[in-house]
């Protein structure tokens, strides 16, 4: 009887109506919303600064919901006219008091991801080729987007575009969130008037390196877990499997063989001094990683060391060499000058051998002669790469000839990493074979010497 009466009154409750309750707590809820008053400006509010500071703000929609974000701006007023023409009724407007004190407006801004780029660039250009306007276009991209700071970052992206700005100055002024390339790139299409083809370019570019990357990942993800296992196995086998033995042999009184004995005391360091071995291995590699990220010297001694290690190195060249090449295909393409297309190239890669040989090449252009002559014979550009380089050079079709390097070595690449993946697990089998193998002589060996004995 209880669950008729139950079932009847689900039945009287009004189309769209939940049995909880729960859209009559989301009406109350926008109709409280809707009481809320709205800001009011002073003439405080309209004083600028001299950069821009981090403001935090809440709204309320046509809906009655309500938004909260931050934006960078030089004034209250300059947020305020902003949201409104969103179509936002603005209740308050705050600065982030600590955050600009801290000055961490661009301290925290990360570059985006190159598969986030590949999407972004496809959209905004899929957008404006349907006839949307480029501030609507950005407009549907936040509204789209489920991340907070995904979508803070497009509405100061409408923030600066409303004001005035252009588009590669907008993007500009997001710090060391885009690219150095595409903001270069996208001031150059904003001179010819060819804004949807560079996207649909930059986008290819950004997901051809994401490509690579992941396959990079995919081959050395193996190894180094495999690596990691077996030092922890490794560990474990000294740290509690030989001290059992070590208690055996002592008390048997046998001499032990040298193997033996150096394991023996490696096992007794280990014990004694675990907690020092990581902090010293913890603080060696923080000190290294300082040193890489900060000190040219030691980082290009470090590059220079990584590419003379077989296979190794060939995956670095090759990596340096599609990034090159594709992004000089690219300027040139675009009618970038090719010094200033040499400026760009040397900004965009980390690989310090890489910056010196631009640098050169740069030299070579202001005293009259060729960049190809910058890459002649040098052990990290490739002889086949440095023909098509210098073959576009003479024909005048140097960026048709760059795309074909970099279509050439990114096929180079993957066959690369797919031969890397064959090898890496019988390297792996060996070096495994041969650690436990170590450990079980060092256990095993002064079993026989007891046989001995007691024979």
């Amino acid at each position: 009887m209880g669950k008729l009466k139950k079932l009847i009154n689900v039945l009287n409750q009004p189309i769209g109506a939940s049995p909880n309750g729960t859209d009559k707590k989301s009406v109350a809820k926008r109709e409280k919303n809707l009481q809320l008053k709205v800001m009011e400006l002073t003439p405080q509010d309209a004083i600028k600064n001299t950069k821009n500071i981090r403001y935090k703000y809440k709204v309320r929609d046509k809906s009655g919901n309500i938004t909260e974000g931050k934006l960078d701006a030089l004034s209250k007023v300059d947020v305020h006219s902003f949201l409104m023409n969103q179509g936002y009724d603005v209740l308050n407007i705050e600065e982030d008091e600590m955050f600009n004190k801290l000055g961490l407006v661009q301290l925290t801004t990360r570059q985006m991801s190159d598969k986030n780029l590949t999407f972004f660039l496809t959209q905004l250009s899929t957008y404006i080729k349907a006839g949307i306007p480029l501030v609507d276009s950005i407009n549907i991209l936040a509204k789209q987007a489920k991340d907070k700071k995904t979508k803070n970052l497009y509405n100061r992206l409408v923030f600066e575009l409303t004001t005035g700005q252009t588009l590669s100055e907008a993007l500009n002024k997001q710090g060391t969130v885009f690219p150095r390339l595409l903001i270069n790139m996208v001031k150059t299409s904003e001179l010819t008037g060819n804004l949807t083809g560079v996207l649909d370019d930059m986008a290819d570019y950004y997901k051809t390196s994401d490509e690579n990357r992941k396959q990079i990942i995919s081959a050395m993800t193996y190894p180094a877990v495999i690596f990691i296992l077996a030092i922890v196995v490794l560990v474990y086998i000294i740290l509690y499997v030989v001290p059992e033995f070590t208690d055996m042999y002592s008390q048997i009184g046998s001499e032990l063989p040298t193997i033996t004995k150096v394991i023996v005391s490696l096992s007794d360091f280990l014990a004694a001094n675990i907690i020092y071995v990581i902090l010293v291995m913890v603080a060696i590699f923080t000190i290294l990683t300082i040193l890489y990220k900060n000190v040219t010297s030691f980082r290009t001694a470090v590059q220079w060391l990584t590419m003379h290690i077989p296979v190794v190195k060939n995956i670095i060249i090759y990596k340096e060499i599609i990034m090159f090449t594709k992004t000089f295909a690219s300027l040139i393409n675009y009618d970038v000058f090719i010094t200033d297309s040499m400026e760009i190239l040397g900004k965009i890669t980390n690989n310090e051998i890489y910056k010196m040989l631009i640098r050169d090449a740069v030299v070579n252009l202001s005293n009259g002669n060729g960049v190809s002559l910058a890459f002649k014979d040098h052990w990290a550009f490739p002889p086949i790469a440095y023909e098509m380089l210098l073959t576009g050079e003479r024909t005048g079709r140097l960026g048709t000839m760059m795309g074909k390097v970099a279509d050439y070595y990114n096929v180079e690449q993957k066959n690369l990493v797919t031969q890397l993946k064959s090898l890496i697990e019988p390297i792996m089998i060996i070096f495994l074979a041969v650690m436990v193998g170590i450990v079980l002589l060092a256990v095993v060996v002064p079993m026989f010497s007891m046989y001995d004995d007691i024979m």
